[in-house]
């Protein structure tokens, strides 16, 4: 196993569900002398100082990557231009660039053109998180157990790949080094589109008649509250996300609009061994999230809905 790097200074631009979380790994695995936060609210600056996930705040960009060896970048997607333009002439010599976003083709387009030669980038993405935001929503544990892909791109330094690396290893991530295109295309699938769906159902029912919206209310069954949960994550950063990957997003919304059409054809067709196949089928993938690690096959016993 590599050596758990050390940091004379961390720039955390950023400190809500998932910069909070891994400011508190900082802190818990001493990996750092000094932690720096950028918040744009008073009262954010404030609570971070307050909570000990930081020894200082600021809410200049400049101001907090200055000196720093690491910085990473927790914003959402929308706002990785403005800001590599602000941090970009202060980086110090070697610095390492590194974030947490959804989408890693953009972020290499993004941020590329616009850091120094002298700074290092490492694009990457820690698949975790719940629907909760904030840095009062943070905690160690998120990372535990889940995987953190990297997607360097050519030409990347591979010592400040592997720095970046040893840090999600310290917070009990699994790391896997993949191509940004082939990352987009993954996660569209995986995260992105159960997003599009569930804010799309979530939807509907916000359109429905009074009466049938409150029995729907009412009367939700697990798979209509897993929804409601996916679709109550920050809006902001589903929209940003959305645009940053949305060749991907289309792709695989094509590809699922397919097999919706074959449901409903089976559906109107009475199909019921088309129908028995198609949910077959979805067995084999719960099987390998579980034997995988990521989930548990508890929840399968649910017998509501």
């Amino acid at each position: 196993m590599a050596e758990t790097p050390h940091f004379k200074r961390i720039a955390i631009l950023g400190v809500g569900l998932i910069g909070s979380s891994l400011a508190r790994v900082v802190r818990r695995e001493g990996l750092a002398d000094e932690v720096v936060g950028l918040a744009r609210s008073e009262a954010t600056r404030e609570r971070i100082l307050a909570l000990g996930l930081v020894d200082r705040a600021e809410a200049d960009p400049a101001a907090a990557v200055a000196g720093a060896d690491l910085v990473v970048l927790a914003l959402h997607l929308g706002g990785y231009e403005a800001v590599g333009t602000a941090i970009a002439p202060h980086l110090a010599e070697g610095a390492i660039v590194t974030d947490v976003g959804s989408a890693k083709r953009a972020v290499i387009d993004r941020l590329g053109a616009l850091l120094p030669s002298h700074a290092h980038l490492v694009p990457g993405h820690p698949v975790a998180g719940t629907e909760h935001s904030g840095p009062d929503a943070g905690f160690a544990e998120l990372f535990q157990d889940r995987w953190c892909i990297l997607t360097p791109d050519a030409g990347a330094d591979p010592d400040a790949v592997e720095t970046v690396a040893g840090m999600w290893r310290a917070g009990g991530m699994m790391v896997e080094i993949m191509d940004a295109e082939h990352h987009d295309l993954v996660l569209a699938l995986t995260s992105h589109l159960p997003h599009a769906i569930a804010y799309t159902i979530v939807g509907t029912a916000t359109e429905l008649e009074g009466d049938l919206q409150s029995e729907v209310i009412k009367f939700s069954a697990g798979g209509f509250r897993d929804f409601t949960r996916i679709a109550a994550t920050n809006p902001e950063f589903w929209r940003d996300v959305f645009l940053a990957n949305r060749d991907a997003i289309l792709e695989v919304l094509a590809r699922f609009t397919e097999d919706l059409t074959a449901l409903r054809k089976a559906l109107r067709q009475g199909d019921g061994a088309a129908l028995h196949e198609m949910f077959l089928r979805t067995h084999a993938i719960r099987r390998g999230i579980i034997e995988a690690g990521q989930d548990q096959a508890e929840e399968d016993k649910r017998k509501d809905g």
